[in-house]
């Protein structure tokens, strides 16, 4: 599970914001209990703002450590494709990366210093029985490894350049601690407007056909649960791909495939006792925003991971927004501690959500993405039991536009 994220120098944010899991209110089904650090992590956590007040960016932050972790000894040859804040004296500082992890009840950490040019300083530390070790740390291209690795693992020492994250070097290599951080770690998924891939069913054919029946019966169920007027589905061939996919960005990490599957989801719907499937071209965009995300959800739960959701309200029914984030606190849906991490602009989730599960961005007056927790905000604590959605909408923690501004309503002519 996920404990803490925290990033520097990245888009919009410039100082450091973290965002973290660990819950304020651990009396309750939502809350995950972890013995070995001493406290509650938290299921889901949603991010609130306006418009252009950097939401997306946390998450893309923490997708672009991913896809490097991923991809830094392919993609990394000629440059990093580091996007610092590009105003003051971002573009010349360094970015940062911590990552803070529960894997198997023992702690990880994560730590990562860059330019565009170099890897300056990263490192991974884990804590059996609470003490703190070394699985490696470098410094520019001089790398040391906990006693006893350096020579299984001097092969990643050879490999290791300006450009090539370490980390990435020892998933090549057979380090148990290391591989399991790294592994569930690059479980995460990421869905919304962030995810750029064309509608590729490929996560929910997987969950279809390599699942039992049980399996089957949770994916009707999730249809079902958003009434869509869904009977049963089934899978169909569909002629083999001829053409490349568009969407090939080495930007991008992605786990689909370059060409078009070759069997396809069809939903199938019925009018008295008449039952007809369709393709998904035929399906609303509600139906087929819902049906992108079933995959994920499921993997999520079954394996334990991180869900990234940008935009979790579009194009779906506030009352299923809602739905989705129960199936995460609800610790008989979700055994296996499976995180929710989600922006969104439906003030509505508020009144479903702890005070600890509720995040604030903001722009600063230089244009950089402030994040704050409600819980704390603005140095005082928000009560528990508080009409969240109402507090917020009364402007009483920041955070919302700025509608009433009169060089606005100048600008629009309705005043002088």
């Amino acid at each position: 599970m996920l404990i803490r994220f925290e990033v520097e120098n990245f888009r919009s944010i410039l100082d450091p914001v973290e965002l973290t899991m660990v819950a304020v209110d651990e009396d309750r089904q939502a809350v995950r209990p972890a013995p070995s650090l001493g406290v509650g992590l938290l299921t889901v956590v949603g991010v609130f703002g306006p418009n252009a007040s950097g939401k997306t960016n946390i998450l893309r932050a923490f997708g672009w450590l991913l896809r490097s972790i991923r991809w830094s000894l392919r993609r990394w040859d000629e440059e990093i494709d580091l996007e610092p804040f590009a105003f003051g004296d971002g573009p010349q500082r360094k970015s940062s990366f911590t990552v803070e992890a529960l894997v198997e009840d023992v702690r990880f950490e994560y730590l990562l210093d860059l330019t565009r040019e170099r890897v300056e300083y990263e490192a991974l530390f884990y804590y059996p029985n609470r003490r703190r070790k070394k699985l490696f740390e470098r410094e520019g291209n001089e790398i040391t490894f906990e006693t006893g690795r350096g020579l299984h693992l001097r092969g990643a020492r050879q490999l290791l350049t300006d450009r090539v994250l370490a980390l990435t070097l020892l998933r090549r290599f057979d380090d148990t601690e290391a591989g399991s951080f790294t592994r569930s770690l690059l479980g995460s998924s990421i869905r919304g407007p962030l995810d750029r891939s064309p509608q590729d069913p490929t996560e929910l054919l997987r969950a279809l056909e390599e699942g039992d029946e049980e399996n089957r019966e949770r994916v009707l169920g999730l249809l079902r649960m958003a009434d869509l007027g869904v009977h049963d589905l089934e899978i169909v061939d569909v002629p083999p791909p001829v053409f490349v996919r568009l969407f090939d960005d080495p930007a991008e990490d992605s786990d689909f495939p370059r060409v078009l599957p070759s069997k396809e989801v069809r939903l199938v719907h019925g009018s008295g006792e008449e039952r007809r499937s369709f393709p998904l071209a035929h399906e609303s965009d509600g139906t087929k925003a819902w049906l992108r995300l079933v995959g994920p959800v499921l993997e999520a739960l079954r394996s334990g991971s991180v869900m990234l959701c940008d935009e979790i309200d579009a194009s779906l029914h506030p009352v299923l927004t809602v739905e989705l984030v129960k199936l995460f606190q609800d610790p008989r849906i979700n055994p296996r501690g499976a995180q929710l991490i989600f922006t969104t602009h439906d003030t509505n989730l508020l009144n479903h959500l702890n005070r600890d599960e509720a995040w604030l961005t903001r722009r600063r007056s230089d244009g950089s993405t402030e994040l704050g927790a409600l819980a704390d905000f603005a140095g005082g604590a928000v009560r528990r039991s508080a009409n969240l959605e109402k507090a917020y909408l009364e402007g009483r923690f920041g955070a919302l536009p700025i509608i009433a501004d009169p060089a606005l309503h100048r600008a629009l002519g309705l005043t002088r």
